[in-house]
């Protein structure tokens, strides 16, 4: 069962999400909060696998919020929802610690995605949100480097979840060769460790 709590401002919106939810198969409804002190209080004895978070709210914007509980509990996945299409908004959430973003507007169908796969471990965007993040990241994003074909390779057997050791052997490498280019994708790409370096990765489609 995944577990799902939802912090968002608007009754109506919890009522109609909850309405959504409480009769899907493997779905099981954690709770609500409507400010940022409620959620924070909830996560003290109870927890949770998803978390819906709206951006804009009193008190704390769900920007600083998705910060701190990732900070507090970073084994729950954070899946940004909310009205705002702005790419500025979904960028600042996946560098805040979100998996992923959809809007308000989304489908039954595409918001049951958006969990599981957040949920999974992975990256979902709604396709407006995506597009809206890469018109962003094309009018002021930074120009990433340039990856060689063995970059690539590697990157892309680090987001499925290889260690050094299975990669060096899959690709007939010394570990110690594929450490030097972990650490070099993290150089080149200017990101702290391998999460934010997948995160990344899967935003600017490098893999």
């Amino acid at each position: 069962m995944i577990r799902v709590f939802i912090v968002d401002d608007h009754p109506v919106v919890i009522e109609g999400l909850h309405s959504l939810l409480q009769n899907e198969k493997g779905i099981e409804w954690a709770g609500h909060a409507m400010n940022a002190s409620s959620c924070l209080g909830f996560f003290i004895n109870n927890t949770a696998d998803v978390l819906l978070m709206d951006i804009n709210m009193p008190e704390m914007d769900g920007i600083e919020l998705c910060s701190v509980i990732k900070n507090k509990y970073p084994g729950i996945f954070i899946l940004g929802l909310s009205t705002f299409n702005q790419g500025i908004y979904i960028k600042k959430m996946m560098e805040n610690g979100a998996s992923g973003y959809i809007l308000k507007n989304s489908s039954r169908d595409e918001l049951l995605k958006a969990i599981q796969t957040v949920n999974n471990g992975g990256i979902y965007f709604s396709g407006e949100a995506g597009d809206a993040l890469k018109e962003y990241q094309k009018s002021s994003g930074p120009q990433l480097p340039e990856l060689s074909r063995r970059e690539k390779e590697i990157l892309g057997l680090i987001a499925e979840g290889y260690t050094n050791p299975q990669i060096a052997e899959k690709l007939f490498l010394s570990s110690f060769t594929v450490d030097s280019h972990r650490k070099n994708l993290l150089a080149k790409l200017d990101v702290k460790n391998t999460a934010t370096l997948i995160r990344l990765a899967v935003e600017r489609k490098l893999i």
